[in-house]
């Protein structure tokens, strides 16, 4: 098995995708962690450190989503493109940015959207990363990027591991509803359909495109009503404010 080199100060240690990967996922996502596939991304990752490259965020955050939820917890997923490619914005999950990190414009979109949707009223910090405490995964599509350089690692191989982690959430018995921003979230549909699942689509929240109505989308009260009908428990996404 390949390994990859991830430097940590003071520290040279060897890891591999399968070692960050959440125990709770492990069984599951085993077969494409060990992949040709895996070992290519952690060839692409040891190469860009190699090179003099960053890319974000840090090899032992790249599974930060799933940190703290079972398969079976997910209740709702929020897909993202790939993560933000500035110094100490990326947590590893989707539009989440470090709370010492100044808000994005996507996020700051997500948040108009709440407050429009639910009349909620956003404090200095807007913290998305306490949905995942209720079941919602923050998931970008692609798990890394090239600093400075957006999309820059969409190629090389993420969406095999992410397709699978999708689809492993898709399938289960627990009512789950999928938000797919955006076009490239909205290619994931395929995945997702079931009679178990709720498929909400609207334009990505970045301000190239969040005018085209995202901020009328109102997916967290068409979200919340879903569960609720079908006797689960709500989101609080206040608790992000």
């Amino acid at each position: 098995m390949y390994c990859f080199l991830s430097y940590i100060p003071n520290l040279l240690t060897l890891m591999t995708l399968l070692d960050i990967c959440p125990a709770d996922w492990q069984s599951a996502l085993e077969g494409v962690l060990t992949s040709a596939t895996a070992r290519s991304i952690e060839e692409k990752l040891g190469e860009e450190l190699a090179s003099g490259h960053s890319y974000y965020p840090p090899f032992e955050l790249l599974f930060a989503a799933l940190e703290g939820l079972r398969p079976r917890d997910v209740r709702v997923v929020i897909l993202g493109q790939d993560p933000y490619h500035g110094e100490h914005q990326a947590t590893g999950r989707a539009f989440e940015v470090l709370a010492s990190t100044p808000a994005p414009p996507s996020l700051l979109n997500i948040r108009k959207m709440l407050e429009r949707d639910l009349g909620a009223t956003a404090g200095s910090r807007f913290q998305i990363g306490r949905w995942s405490e209720q079941g919602v995964l923050l998931l970008n599509t692609t798990l890394s990027v090239r600093a400075g350089e957006p999309e820059s690692h969409k190629g090389i191989g993420w969406q095999t591991i992410t397709d699978r982690i999708i689809s492993l959430v898709a399938a289960s018995d627990q009512p789950t509803a999928f938000l797919l921003w955006g076009a490239h979230a909205q290619k994931k549909h395929v995945l997702v359909n079931g009679p178990r699942n709720l498929v909400l689509t609207a334009p990505h929240p970045s301000p190239l495109s969040a005018y085209r109505g995202f901020f009328d989308c109102a997916h967290f009260s068409m979200t919340n009503k879903w569960l609720a009908s079908r006797g689960e428990q709500t989101i609080r996404w206040e608790s992000a404010c």
